[in-house]
């Protein structure tokens, strides 16, 4: 299932797909932070990005936030990243 941002993202599936192509920094890292506030415990986003600092700031924003990052994918002009909004076992984890 394909999800644009002016969509609603508060019951997302198992595994959803956020494209943000198109959308320059920051909004690449709001957009994925508020579908992961917005996901259910150990549901995975993948965001789809054409934004060169994506890769760098998204990963970095889950760090701090307390989410988790599967996959960091850079395809040609691209980058896919695999994130997961942590269950309660995940959450005694040391990051």
């Amino acid at each position: 299932m394909l999800l644009f941002p002016e969509l609603s993202l508060v019951h997302l599936p198992p595994m959803s797909t956020l494209d943000l192509r198109g959308l320059k920094c920051p909004l690449p890292a709001l957009l994925a932070r508020r579908a992961l506030e917005r996901a259910g415990v150990g549901v995975q986003i993948e965001v789809v990005t054409d934004d060169p600092m994506a890769p760098i700031d998204i990963p970095h924003m889950c760090r701090q936030e307390g989410y988790e990052v599967d996959a960091v994918i850079k395809e040609d002009s691209c980058a896919r990243m695999l994130l997961r909004r942590p269950g309660p076992e995940s959450d005694n984890k040391a990051h």
